[in-house]
């Protein structure tokens, strides 16, 4: 790419904190966006703008000026203040958009004054965007929170590309009209010229919406990875571009001595019975009450799992002021007790259940040793883990049961174990066969699964979508 990329998201690629010392810190965050982005930005060295995660305590100026020397790429902070993330943040982006976009209607909370607040937000951003941009670079924008963003940045004379990806689901239109604010949304996603989803069905999901509900927009013409649409005297382009990981990073850390040693001690710990793995953030998309039942089912169905296998549960720590998740968090503990008062031997406990982050060599160990991943989200855009997961089974004998509903089955479907995470009964028999599995069967599968995220990986990724629009 030979312009400038700006790339605009609700959070800065940084971790800001305090040391016991009370120094302050910064460091290059994590996740599936900075790894994607980064190698781009700091080739071009462009522009990342969003909020730094932080209070105005914080000295960020000296901060970020710490990062650009390191990373080799710039930073733009956007100041929010508690009522801006009260609002914008958790209210409007995380009660609205985020429960309608995954299908959870009945989470949904509509309030005028967080939707004003999210517009609100939304300008802060165009304008701190705007005053770094310079007129031949690309702008990328990110995700749910900033879906205005760039109707802010044209009305603020912008003219350049702009451009929109969104990492969660996008709804079918009789789900997206219960919206009150439907129609702003739209003709604000409308202001950019190349519109990104993670699958054709997200895709074909938001064109259904623009015809149904934009009097006056047109499809030009139809190709294989997206759609040329008109309104006015515009056209952009609406595609699909599913986003994937660094296969080769985690593989390759996935066989260090360090992983190697704690994939062992885990093993170990639990006694070389089978692990069946769940890792996802606290969140009532991630399926996990209906994936707990599901075991209990498989252990009442087929008593010969007892003692052979035990499902290690990490949640990570999401939200945890909001009442949903609160709530969430203490079905999961009650669903665990339940479960363990009714199978647990003294030597065997079948549901092990830790509320806490992993680092990244422990997380890279339990994806190495777990021989079955469980990935049963209700809904979701694409799931990385299900990816991280194969790219971790460097020995190729993990098998991976991951749901329909869930992005990542597009790709991974024909060798993963697919399941349907509202059917019980269905899951508790996938798990009985996922521990049955001849180890041929299982090489096979995953050998097949792997190549797959090596070939579509995460630089190919950004290269498909930038190449989109030439």
């Amino acid at each position: 790419m030979n312009r400038r990329m700006v790339v605009v998201s609700n959070r800065l690629p940084v971790v800001v904190n305090q040391d016991d010392q009370g120094e302050w810190q910064i460091q290059p965050g994590a996740g599936g966006l900075v790894t994607a982005m980064t190698p781009v930005i700091r080739a071009n060295h462009g522009i990342w703008v969003g909020w730094p995660g932080c209070d105005d305590s914080a000295p960020i100026n000296s901060l970020l000026e710490q990062f650009v020397e390191k990373e080799g790429y710039s930073l733009a902070d956007v100041s929010l203040s508690e009522e801006d993330i009260d609002k914008y943040y958790h209210g409007f982006s995380n009660e609205t958009l985020w429960p309608l976009f995954h299908d959870m209607l009945g989470n949904c909370r509509f309030n005028r004054d967080h939707f004003e607040a999210y517009k609100t937000v939304n300008r802060k951003f165009a304008e701190r965007t705007a005053k770094v941009c310079l007129p031949d670079d690309f702008v990328w924008i990110h995700d749910y929170h900033l879906v205005m963003t760039g109707q802010y940045l044209r009305q603020l004379g912008l003219s350049q590309h702009l451009a929109f990806f969104l990492h969660i689901p996008f709804p079918e239109a009789d789900l997206f009209r219960r919206l009150p604010w439907k129609d702003e949304l739209l003709q604000s996603l409308l202001s950019y010229d190349l519109i990104g989803f993670q699958t054709l069905r997200d895709h074909r999901n938001f064109v259904r919406c623009v015809m149904s509900f934009v009097p006056g927009a047109k499809v030009v013409s139809r190709h294989r990875t997206h759609t040329i649409l008109s309104y006015g005297e515009r056209s952009f382009r609406v595609g699909h571009y599913p986003i994937s990981i660094d296969f080769e990073d985690f593989s390759s850390r996935a066989m260090t001595a360090e992983v190697d040693d704690a994939a062992w001690y885990l093993h170990e710990h639990f006694e070389k019975r089978q692990i069946i793995l769940g890792i996802d953030r606290l969140d009532y998309t991630k399926g996990i009450p209906e994936r707990f039942l599901a075991f209990e089912r498989a252990l009442e169905k087929y008593p010969e799992l007892k003692g052979k296998v035990s499902l290690l549960q990490i949640v990570v720590p999401s939200r945890t002021m909001v009442p949903d998740y609160i709530d969430l968090k203490s079905q999961l503990e009650q669903l665990a007790g339940h479960i363990n008062g009714r199978f647990s031997v003294d030597s065997w406990v079948p549901l092990r259940f830790h509320y806490r982050s992993l680092d990244q060599v422990q997380l890279l160990a339990h994806y190495r040793t777990a021989e079955i991943a469980l990935v049963t989200p209700l809904r979701d855009g694409m799931n990385l883990v299900a990816k991280e997961y194969c790219a971790c089974s460097v020995d190729n004998n993990g098998v991976l049961i991951l749901s329909e509903f869930a992005g990542a089955i597009d790709q991974l479907g024909k060798y993963a174990l697919r399941v349907n995470p509202y059917d019980v009964e269905a899951t508790a028999d996938t798990i009985y066969q996922a521990f049955c599995m001849p180890e041929a069967e299982r090489r096979k599968r995953m050998s097949h699964m792997r190549a797959q995220i090596k070939r579509f990986n995460v630089h190919q990724w950004t290269k498909s979508f930038i190449s989109t629009l030439g």
